[in-house]
């Protein structure tokens, strides 16, 4: 029985203890809060019998196994090296860390502790995207996909009121594109790995909200990344609904899928013989043809993630290596590592061109710099 604490009481808490607490393979400890009444509210309320105040505390603690992190983004790459250096497993809430550069020190403490850092990351866990990935053979030589995920926060209108959130925060490594963006991103990494380029069309938030935002931020954007032979446009939004579907287009036939957060279901529309008549109202294929796809679907989808991510400790405790430990569809810890660590460098090159930068980044690029200089001597 895997023992697991959670950081933070937001409702993504919410909505990993509720699956946690339906599995047989783990049990929830407690969770850990600044606010010592919250703390132990929360933890008592979703059932679970020690509540945490101090990192410290919970990392050290022999009641707990495993941490899911569910922090503001930019407090996740501190808070699991500091439960990894107390041989700790981390669940880390998507995005993993606040760029790519602190993803990657996280993995690696975890490779050298002999622990999981697993990336929780619903739909490269969920069994409806594999299978769209299987029926993508089935559309031919693909040109074009669209992929895009937008729907308006509440936290939109605290910026507009004048009330500073987390949500859209430079300082807590947030904004439209880290929230909302990296659900298309990580899906087209999943789905088609690494682009060779990309280019980012942000909409920022009005200059005037600035000094809630701490810099720079965006509340949607677009990203256009090119493959060899195909484009994949990704879009996304925090200040506004995107109500159209996601597509994969082919020289034959396109796949429309109903979300990339929560696929529940798929149509492959065959384009049958196109025939000239561009003056006409409808379009004339003739021999064309619809297939539907019901995809595998549940009522909440942390339930994938959550038994893959237990599925890796196991194995990590029957003495598989970390990265060799199978975590889901998309294969092993390794697999899934490699995907969040290209998904952070699509997001770092992203916000390069955008403009928009975090505390970390600044950090980063001095270590890089002092490497570069130290590697010269």
């Amino acid at each position: 029985m895997l023992r697991i604490a959670t950081i933070g009481t937001s409702m993504i808490t919410d909505n990993l203890i509720e699956v946690l607490n339906q599995s047989d393979r783990a049990v929830f400890v407690g969770t850990l809060s600044r606010d010592a009444d919250r703390a132990a509210s929360f933890t008592a309320e979703h059932g679970g019998t020690q509540p945490f105040t101090d990192l410290d505390e919970l990392a050290a603690s022999d009641a707990v196994d495993a941490v899911y992190i569910g922090s503001p983004n930019a407090l996740h790459a501190p808070q699991a090296l500091a439960c990894i250096a107390q041989g700790k497993h981390v669940f880390v809430e998507k995005p993993f860390g606040s760029n790519r550069a602190e993803a990657q020190q996280v993995f690696e403490a975890a490779e050298r502790a002999g622990v999981v850092a697993l990336e929780a990351m619903r739909p490269v866990h969920d069994p409806a995207l594999a299978a769209v990935r299987d029926l993508l053979p089935r559309l031919g030589r693909l040109r074009r996909a669209s992929i895009r995920f937008g729907k308006y926060s509440s936290r939109y209108d605290s910026i507009l009121s004048g009330q500073r959130t987390n949500i859209f925060d430079c300082a807590m490594a947030s904004g439209a594109l880290m929230d909302m963006g990296v659900y298309p991103v990580e899906a087209m990494v999943a789905l088609f790995g690494e682009p060779e380029s990309i280019s980012f069309a942000p909409v920022l938030l009005d200059e005037s909200t600035q000094a809630l935002t701490n810099g720079p931020i965006d509340g949607a954007g677009s990203i256009l990344a090119r493959y060899p032979s195909y484009i994949v446009e990704l879009a996304y939004s925090k200040i506004s609904n995107d109500d159209l579907p996601v597509q994969f287009e082919s020289e034959t036939a396109t796949l429309t899928l109903d979300s990339i957060s929560v696929p529940a279901h798929a149509q492959i529309s065959f384009r049958g013989k196109a025939e000239r008549g561009s003056a006409k109202v409808m379009r004339s294929q003739e021999g064309g043809h619809v297939e539907q796809f019901d995809l595998p679907h549940c009522s909440n989808t942390m339930a994938y993630e959550l038994e893959d991510f237990i599925a890796a400790v196991e194995a990590v405790r029957g003495g598989c290596p970390v990265s060799d430990a199978p975590a889901g569809e998309y294969g092993t810890v390794g697999t899934f590592r490699a995907m969040t660590l290209a998904t952070l460098s699509i997001m770092d090159e992203a916000r390069r061109q955008g403009g928009i930068s975090f505390p970390a980044d600044a950090g980063n690029a001095a270590s890089q710099e002092a490497s570069t200089s130290e590697s010269g001597r």
